[in-house]
């Protein structure tokens, strides 16, 4: 965080757009102030190109002033800008570039408890800033001429920001309980900044928790996102556990929380494990260039990157209903990627995450998670490697980010000997798509030609004899070629008791 002078903001200020709403304001008698995230931001020292401007009619002579000052900038810009107004809800867009401001007049609020859409009318700055959900989001810097640059900020938000600390203009009861989705939004605040949750809000979240229930799971999804593409995303799962609010928004995800102890044998705690690994990918993924990946370029997007850590928060949730305790071999959760795999379309469908190749991919790697695993612990054959190849296709490279993001073991020489297994199987993985071209293959002769060849319909010896012939390449007893390919389907098509028929 940085301590602006008063110059040094006005410098931060001096761009035409800024300029002209503050010539236009003053034409129309209005005060204006830009408020919230991009005035936060500012002194974070934080890009931002969102703008939120408030704007209050002191004399009350301008209806929807907000829109007042919009609809003039229009006339003003003609066609070098776009502009939306929003008459229903008094507000204003303006899109330049990369640049959005939003134009809205200051508002006071009351709520009815069943919704967290409030009744508004017009009010003064004072009352807008005492609705806002944080003292970092309620600073506002002026833009009328005679005060261009100045801070409002009657809750101390400054402090607040240099204390890294997250707490409510207001009662944190009354904020929390008015719009429930504020919990939400302070648990992803501090996770973001990394800043602490003063303890009389934190408390407040745990004594509002089952407010959230009337959130819509959209809602809640998308401060998971956010909170998902955060350095250190733990932080904020962890925030959610202690404030009470994960059980009722994600039981999945609480439920693999605990340890249990059986005939002195113990399990390690799933859900501490799970945001391990997602640090883990978080933190790999934060700089892409350094990635160990195969052929080709990874997709380094925040669009992937989303569903990749999602994929790492869900790649354990089969566990506890896999559970179970053998007096031998103590705790297993045997086929707990293959449930999990199954959880997925509802956990996606219930937060309305989209239900299309995202959830496949997510999936697919949950699906996938122990096969590199498995292959690292034992002698790295050409054979499995193929096999993987053929089923990761072209997700192979966040399959290998994610299993090696899985390696969490307290014990440091297996930690290493994974690891150092990991590099042999990415050796091997790069040295057989170069050689076999495995990655999404499909064999050499395809189920028509088989049907062809042989005069078959549709039938269980077409599908025995395509297998026959991928199992055969993905084994190395054949080249990807379609002549050995052809010559080992007549050999058993003849097993069978096939000749190719001549037209």
């Amino acid at each position: 965080m940085k301590i602006l002078t008063h110059k040094e903001i006005l410098t931060q200020l001096d761009h035409p757009f800024f300029r002209l709403i503050s010539d236009t304001a003053e034409e129309l008698g209005l005060d204006c102030y830009i408020i919230g995230g991009w005035v936060r931001d500012l002194y974070l020292e934080r890009p931002s190109s969102d703008i939120d401007i408030v704007v209050v009619d002191q004399k009350k002579q301008v209806e929807r002033p907000g829109i007042a000052i919009a609809e003039k900038l229009r006339k003003k810009l003609g066609k070098k800008v776009h502009i939306a107004i929003y008459k229903n809800f008094g507000t204003a867009q303006l899109k330049h570039k990369s640049l959005e401001i939003e134009f809205v007049g200051a508002r006071k609020e009351s709520y009815d408890r069943n919704s967290r859409k409030p009744v508004t009318e017009d009010g003064t700055l004072e009352e807008d800033q005492n609705r806002r959900d944080f003292t970092i989001n309620a600073m506002a810097l002026c833009l009328n001429k005679d005060r261009y640059g100045e801070l409002v900020d009657p809750f101390n938000g400054l402090d607040d920001l240099e204390d890294k600390n997250i707490t409510t203009p207001l009662d944190p009861d009354i904020t929390f309980s008015d719009d429930p989705l504020r919990m939400m939004r302070c648990i992803r605040f501090a996770t973001q900044l990394n800043f602490h949750i003063e303890e009389d809000t934190f408390n407040a979240l745990e004594r509002n928790k089952e407010r959230i229930r009337i959130i819509s799971g959209e809602r809640v999804a998308e401060e998971l996102n956010k909170i998902l593409l955060s350095p250190t995303p733990s932080k904020g799962f962890v925030d959610l556990e202690r404030s009470g609010l994960l059980p009722i928004i994600f039981p999945e995800l609480a439920q693999l929380q605990g340890i249990e102890t059986r005939n002195g044998k113990a399990h390690k705690d799933n859900f501490y494990h799970t945001l391990e690994v997602l640090d883990n990918v978080a933190k790999v993924t934060s700089n892409p260039d350094d990635l160990p990946v195969g052929n080709g370029k990874w997709d380094s997007t925040k669009d992937h990157m989303l569903w990749l850590r999602w994929a790492a928060l869900l790649h354990d949730i089969g566990k506890p209903k896999s559970k179970r305790f053998d007096p031998t071999l103590g705790w297993t959760f045997h086929n707990h990627n293959d449930i999990g795999e199954r959880m997925i379309p509802n956990i996606f469908r219930r937060m309305k995450l989209p239900m299309n190749e995202k959830m496949k991919f997510v999936q697919k790697l949950v699906q996938l998670h122990m096969r590199p695993i498995a292959i690292a612990d034992a002698e790295v054959t050409d054979s499995a490697v193929r096999r993987l190849l053929f089923e990761a296709g072209d997700d192979i490279d966040d399959l290998m980010i994610l299993c090696t993001a899985d390696i969490t073991s307290k014990n440091e020489q297996k930690k290493q000997r994974f690891k150092e297994n990991f590099i042999t199987v990415r050796t091997k993985l790069v040295e057989i798509e170069e050689k076999d071209r495995i990655r999404n293959f499909q064999p050499p002769i395809s189920g028509e030609e088989i049907m062809q060849l042989f005069q078959l319909p549709p039938s269980r010896e077409v599908g025995v004899l395509k297998t026959l012939i991928k199992d055969a390449i993905l084994d190395g007893k054949i080249p990807n070629e379609y002549a050995p390919a052809k010559q080992l389907l007549i050999e058993e098509a003849q097993k069978l008791g096939l000749t190719i028929q001549n037209n």
